[in-house]
């Protein structure tokens, strides 16, 4: 392949003769693409040189394509052809509109993926790179343009709008719900109970939530603990036991039939998840539509007034905490 490369001969000369073909002179040629006519004579004498053939027969006034030049040249304006395209198809990319998006694991697996097709479709004209982290630090950079994370509402440097609130509820296949019966709150403690690993203080392990609910034995149920809450998902869609259910991050299982709310126990937070964006950066046009998009989706499924649960006052998760929801 190298060597046929290098019979090839240099991109300069090719465009000179194709403009003069097209044009029918050496002069129009060399004035489109800013050479002198005899800079235009001398690439294709090189040109006919390096190829062996005359291209032209040139007459007092008037240059005319042999037929060699004439077969030649199909194949020149089809590889400058093919060239400009594939140039226009860089510009036109690097023309295009891109938003940087990051979010936590859960936001990202359970209902952001889910929706991605939908926003292609709505926004096709802007490319979409979306970050999936637990940790706090990585998706406070300044390299991302929206970001969702779960807290109170409050990030140094970054402005914050609440997406989506927080309605807690138990949750478990069905098979696993009729095998134990789960017609009641007590039944519970029968039954193993899924946790996410968090050393954010304020996140609803099962203790809290039953505590909540007026249940505070708990020592009697199993357990199965995960770092991730896409696990503990994916574990009570696998009948393993019950997980607590994170409205909207359920809400596509629910309606699938995977899992099931066995029991009508709901409680609800002062936490969320929020949509951030660095105070120091106006938003784009593209970022602006991907922002009014994402709430346009959250905003299909209102959440209902319930009792809130009682928080204790820690810190806000900041940069330097990470978070397993």
């Amino acid at each position: 392949m190298q060597g046929r490369r290098r019979r090839l001969p240099p991109l300069d000369y090719l465009v000179a003769f194709e403009a003069a073909a097209r044009l029918g002179g050496f002069t129009a040629a060399g004035e489109q693409i800013n050479l002198t006519q005899a800079a235009i004579s001398r690439q294709i004498k090189l040109l006919e040189e390096h190829l062996g053939v005359s291209l032209f027969q040139r007459g007092h006034r008037s240059v005319q394509l042999t037929p060699e030049g004439k077969s030649f040249l199909r194949y020149v304006t089809e590889a400058l052809d093919a060239v400009e395209k594939g140039v226009e198809g860089l510009h036109d990319r690097a023309r295009r509109a891109r938003v940087s998006l990051a979010a936590t694991q859960s936001i990202a697996t359970l209902w952001l993926m889910p929706r991605l097709p939908r926003l292609r479709l709505d926004h096709p004209d802007i490319d979409i790179r979306l970050v999936s982290t637990d940790l706090d630090r990585e998706a406070l950079t300044s390299e991302h343009d929206l970001i969702i994370l779960r807290g109170e509402g409050t990030w140094e440097k970054f402005s914050s709008e609440r997406l989506l609130d927080e309605e807690i509820f138990p949750v478990c296949a069905p098979d696993y719900a009729e095998q134990m019966g789960l017609h009641r709150l007590e039944a519970l403690l029968d039954c193993t109970l899924i946790n996410v690993a968090s050393h954010h203080t304020e996140w609803t392990d099962w203790a809290r939530w039953l505590a909540a609910s007026n249940l505070r034995e708990t020592s009697g149920a199993a357990s199965l603990t995960f770092n991730t809450y896409a696990l503990a998902v994916q574990a009570a869609i696998d009948s393993l036991g019950v997980a607590l259910g994170w409205r909207y991050l359920v809400d596509g299982h629910l309606a699938q039939g995977t899992l099931v709310r066995p029991l009508p126990n709901s409680i609800r937070t002062r936490s969320g998840y929020f949509l951030l964006q660095p105070q120091n950066r106006p938003l784009s046009d593209a970022t602006e539509a991907v922002r009014n998009w994402l709430f346009e989706e959250a905003g299909t499924s209102p959440v209902p007034e319930l009792s809130t649960l009682p928080e204790p006052a820690p810190a806000q998760p900041g940069p330097e905490n990470s978070s397993s929801n």
